[in-house]
């Protein structure tokens, strides 16, 4: 089963969306479920790391306090299973307005959008 088929109730984004809301500053959460190092090496602009494997409570308490703040969730692909499941352990604890870029770091990258390392832009 792939991190597509985990996800029909997660609502969805599109990268011209994702794009608008980047470029409009709306106030919203940018995730990266990616393993650290591959978030350091480069990530959609703005985006926190936090994959499954680093979740925690506290941590989120503290990075979003608000249950209800948007947040989009993104991996490298549609077959990705980890941003499913940091939105699903986002929605556990309660946060409430939580999508799913689907198309992931690889669509973004591959439409030629901008990518960031270490808070500046990136060009593979």
């Amino acid at each position: 089963m792939t991190g597509h088929d985990l996800q029909p109730h997660l609502p969805t984004v599109t990268a011209d969306e994702l794009l608008r809301k980047i470029k409009d500053g709306d106030d919203f959460v940018l995730v990266d479920a990616l393993a650290p190092m591959v978030y350091a090496h480069s990530h959609l602009p703005g985006a926190i790391n936090l994959p499954p494997s680093a979740f925690d409570r506290d941590r989120m308490a503290r990075r979003i306090p608000d249950r209800d703040t948007a947040i989009v969730v993104y991996c490298p692909n549609p077959d990705c299973e980890d941003s499913v499941e940091t939105a699903q352990r986002l929605e556990a604890l309660g946060y409430t307005n939580v999508h799913h870029y689907p198309g992931g770091k690889d669509e973004w990258r591959d439409l030629g959008l901008p990518l960031e390392r270490a808070g500046k832009p990136f060009v593979p």
